[in-house]
């Protein structure tokens, strides 16, 4: 079997979720290439595996977002007349920014019209993903779900130490925002909510690389109004992430609206309890792993939800590592290896 990701390996040190997933399947005996143009049209690939095919639609320039979209769909159109078999992996149902509302809509149509399978991360995707387009109820599609970061980050630290290196005092309590902050993922708001948790002993650091300017600013004014708020706007080797994890009793990510969420398996990673909103896949998670590990709340953050969240966090018995085994690399590229020659095989019915 020959499978041509997009990415596979490349993304390793940003998203290592390809290069694992990739790597795992190697050691099974498939041989998977780093997608290029050339690579595709001159060799005989089964399978042409496509994550986050809505990047190009986050790029601010218009006439490049166009020019990259028409460039997958034509190339897409071409390979099938290869017998190259097409698969999307559902991360995401739109572009992160909706920059281009129409274009967007233009795109998926098509795109979705040339696929052979599909693979979601959670029963809960599958269905979003079907309702959103409906097309995708004709194609095989298979439920594989996204894999814990374990091996993968270093953590040979303790918390003490976590703790003396950002100079934590040992009986603070710490909340930690992490991970690649896009708008939606409401940093602002979530400040906004722990300025009114009155706890002079609590903090929140939030960690991680604003996407545009504006929401650094907006990031910045918040946390200046609260000396409790330690921000750190900038990519995070994986060496220095356990530092932040290691030093925190709970992780929030108060998302305002959520698909599958890989941020939420990094902290699981390194055993710490989340707070997340009861959106996406994260409700099917907590039953995955289990309500001491995972903790939900409906509507928007608030103050009173930080507050129980983070007694629940101290105070709730747990096992010193969370269960994971239902996200077990081998496993998972074992199921979709088996995706692949389900959809290899099927009959010819394109819609």
């Amino acid at each position: 079997m020959r499978v041509l990701a997009q990415p596979a390996f490349k993304d390793r040190n940003d998203n290592p979720y390809t290069w694992l997933l990739y790597s795992h399947m190697a050691s099974l005996g498939v041989d998977v290439d780093e997608f290029s143009p050339r690579r595709l049209l001159q060799n005989n690939y089964l399978i042409w595996h496509r994550h986050w095919p809505e990047r190009n639609l986050n790029d601010t320039n218009v006439l490049r977002a166009i020019a990259k979209t028409q460039a997958l769909l034509l190339l897409m159109k071409r390979v099938r007349l290869q017998r190259v078999k097409i698969v999307w992996s559902v991360h995401n149902l739109t572009a992160h920014e909706r920059l281009y509302p129409h274009l967007e809509a233009w795109f998926w149509k098509a795109f979705i019209r040339q696929l052979d399978g599909y693979i979601s991360l959670s029963k809960s995707s599958m269905a979003a993903a079907q309702q959103r387009f409906p097309e995708l109820r004709n194609l095989p599609g298979f439920v594989i779900p996204h894999g814990h970061y374990r091996a993968e980050y270093p953590a040979d630290i303790s918390p003490q130490t976590a703790r003396a290196l950002l100079g934590i005092p040992p009986a603070a309590k710490v909340l930690l925002f992490f991970g690649k902050i896009r708008p939606y993922k409401n940093a602002p708001e979530l400040i906004k909510a722990f300025r009114q948790f009155p706890d002079p002993n609590t903090r929140l650091y939030v960690v991680g690389s604003p996407e545009f300017p504006t929401l650094a600013e907006a990031i910045e004014k918040e946390a200046a109004l609260d000396r409790r708020v330690q921000i750190y706007l900038d990519f995070i080797p994986k060496d220095k992430a356990q530092i932040y994890f290691h030093a925190a009793d709970m992780v929030i990510l108060p998302y305002s609206e959520i698909l599958n969420s890989g941020s939420a398996l990094l902290a699981l990673s390194f055993n710490r309890p989340i707070l997340v909103p009861l959106r996406g896949s994260l409700a099917e998670l907590q039953s995955q792993v289990g309500e001491e590990w995972v903790r939900t709340y409906a509507g928007e953050i608030t103050s009173l939800q930080i507050e129980a969240a983070l007694k629940w966090a101290l105070n709730t018995p747990r096992p010193a590592q969370a269960p994971l085994g239902a996200f077990d690399w081998k496993e998972l590229a074992h199921r979709t290896i088996d995706a692949y020659h389900a959809i290899a095989t099927r009959k010819e019915n394109r819609l």
